[in-house]
């Protein structure tokens, strides 16, 4: 399909790989199939009605038949957001079939339109990021269109249609228990400008930005240990620690933490408070590992596939999974394809927080850049903004683990990611 090859297409510009292309083929099909099974039944239900009508006069049959079998059009795509909840509506030419149904791998609900097509204006709300998380609005086949919710994303759904005119009403209930081991900030509310009116949520609209903040491991995960034993979560902790108190000090910003003291913390419930909050930037704070005592440096990270060996291992020790497991299937990527610029933006990020990095620590330090990466890393999967994960230093290599355990040094790192979102957000107000 066009919107497809667009899609894909975006996404190959930021990183092409030959692989990926081969990886984003076989999720559009793997996808394809899984949600087609779901309308499957409606769709020989249908079959069956068509054919129980052959016994009307031919001229009735005909008519009929061209009726009931042309794809209904999907003219338009609405979404507002509150506290509350999240509203997508799908304006329609004609009142629709509605199918539902859950599915796992990954868990998720999926609404069908067995028979309906989206016009070129809705194709590009899709492809331009118009359509909120946790929404994922595909078109399968030229006549079958689905809207995927991920489990993870919402606490309740309902969905229901209206007529006069024809509409499909999707509506979401954000996650609502906090989990006590996430920490937000208490700050003061940023300045008013005037009187505020009462309308739905618009996160482009705010005038501060949120930035959350992701101390890696924690409480019963130490993370990766040194021959000194220190442990990389409480390296992380402080660094996370010292960026909050750099950015806090900025009126146009809110800080939040996963983590504020040493607790386990799910990586999935790190994601999801992130996406409940509004988060604008996820920056993951981790230190990195290697068999060999004599490699050393820095490298960033951002959601994608592995392009080497290293990287895979890399994810899969923080993702705390084997490595056969940890390669991007389908279920990995199916929603960033269809958010491309959060894509573009989080490597822009990385970019930006890596050169401050290697700029400002080096005239200190000897800093070995291992530069910007993709790996599949299972904190960055299910976040809807811009996200990183920076490995500061190899806790395994003797000379950066007492680097580590310096105050100096930790203070150097944070200013330098510091200075790295800085640089993002001057350019992408």
């Amino acid at each position: 399909m066009k919107s497809m090859r667009n899609c894909v297409s975006r996404l190959l510009s930021v990183q092409p790989h030959p692989v990926l292309v081969s990886c984003v083929l076989l999720v559009f099909l793997a996808e394809a199939f899984v949600i087609q099974a779901v309308w499957a039944g409606t769709q020989d239900h249908r079959r069956s009605k068509l054919s129980t009508s052959s016994h009307s006069s031919q001229q009735s049959r005909v008519k009929g038949t061209t009726a009931s079998v042309a794809p209904i059009t999907i003219t338009n795509l609405r979404a507002t957001s509150s506290s509350r909840e999240t509203r997508l509506v799908l304006d329609l030419d004609r009142q629709p079939e509605v199918t539902e149904q859950r599915v796992d791998n990954p868990r998720r609900v999926i609404i069908g339109l067995p028979n309906a097509s989206l016009s070129h204006a809705a194709r590009t709300q899709v492809e331009d990021g118009t359509v909120p998380f946790p929404f994922v609005i595909t078109q399968i086949t030229p006549d079958a269109v689905a809207v995927s919710l991920p489990a993870t994303a919402f606490e309740t759904y309902k969905q229901f249609t209206l007529s006069d005119p024809p509409r499909l009403v999707i509506d979401v209930t954000p996650l609502q228990e906090q989990s006590p081991n996430l920490i937000e900030e208490p700050q003061a509310p940023p300045p008013k400008a005037g009187p505020v009116v009462a309308q739905p949520t618009q996160p482009r609209t705010k005038n501060y930005t949120t930035i959350v903040i992701d101390p890696g491991h924690g409480g019963k995960d130490p993370g990766a240990l040194g021959l000194r034993r220190t442990e990389e979560k409480d390296i992380t902790l402080k660094v996370a620690l010292r960026l909050k108190e750099l950015l806090r000090k900025r009126s146009d910003v809110r800080v939040l933490m996963t983590r504020d003291r040493d607790v386990y913390v799910e990586l999935e419930e790190r994601a999801q408070f992130a996406n409940r909050h509004g988060a604008d930037l996820f920056v993951s704070i981790h230190v990195n590992s290697h068999p060999s005592r004599l490699v050393k440096g820095l490298e960033v990270y951002h959601f994608g596939e592995a392009k080497d060996q290293r990287a895979l291992e890399v994810a899969a020790r923080e993702n705390g999974t084997p490595i056969s497991n940890t390669g991007v299937g389908w279920e990995y990527l199916v929603a960033d394809l269809l958010t491309t610029k959060k894509i573009e933006a989080s490597l822009e990020l990385a970019w930006n927080a890596k050169e401050a990095m290697v700029t400002k620590m080096n005239g200190q330090y000897d800093v070995t850049d291992h530069g910007v990466k993709t790996a599949p890393f299972y904190v960055l999967r299910f976040t809807s903004m811009p996200s990183i994960l920076a490995e500061i230093a190899f806790i395994s290599n003797p000379d950066e683990e007492v680097l580590l355990r310096n105050p100096t040094f930790i203070n150097a790192v944070a200013q330098s990611l510091y200075q790295g979102v800085l640089s993002f957000l001057a350019n992408n107000r």
